[in-house]
């Protein structure tokens, strides 16, 4: 089933939230401590989704796609940032792209990308340990440059940079 690719709107927060957690759910818990998903981390992810919407940027695009009236994932660029102090090695950095499991290989993760960044250049950082999603930037004309982070509250994470 193809999905529908639209701008959010603040009535969307909730339900982008739940998306967001259900697919670190999916792609992360082998990696992540047990408390991880804590009322209080799905609370931010609400709390975050909600100022985002409310409060729309003109350097920020967020994409959702949707099947049947339900989101199933998203896409969210802004403004490139640069680690300890450098420049950004880009304009434009895509913060999250996520589509829950069961679409996977639909064609709606490509469609979130090419709506949000398009073909450009952008970053964006990738867990190494999501072969899934390494492949998919690297299809889409990204490659590392060498600088990497971890997550102090996912330490088992090891995020690359990737650009192009």
């Amino acid at each position: 089933m193809t999905a529908t690719i639209r701008a959010p709107h603040p009535g969307d927060a909730s339900a982008i939230a739940e998306v967001h957690v259900q697919a670190w759910r999916e792609t992360y818990s082998h990696l992540l401590p047990a408390d991880f998903f804590s009322a209080s981390y799905i609370a931010s992810r609400q709390r975050l989704w909600r100022q985002v919407l409310a409060d729309p940027r003109d350097d920020m695009t967020v994409r959702v796609a949707e099947v049947d009236g339900e989101i199933i994932g998203f896409a969210w660029m802004g403004p490139g940032e640069g680690q300890g102090g450098e420049s950004p090695p880009r304009d434009r950095l895509l913060y999250a792209i996520y589509v829950l499991a069961h679409h996977h290989g639909t064609g709606t993760g490509q469609a979130l990308l090419d709506q949000t960044v398009g073909e450009g250049p952008a970053m964006l950082w990738v867990a190494k340990e999501n072969p899934r999603a390494v492949a998919f930037y690297l299809r889409n004309g990204f490659r590392f440059d060498g600088v990497e982070q971890t997550d102090p509250h996912a330490a088992l994470i090891t995020d690359a940079r990737m650009v192009r």
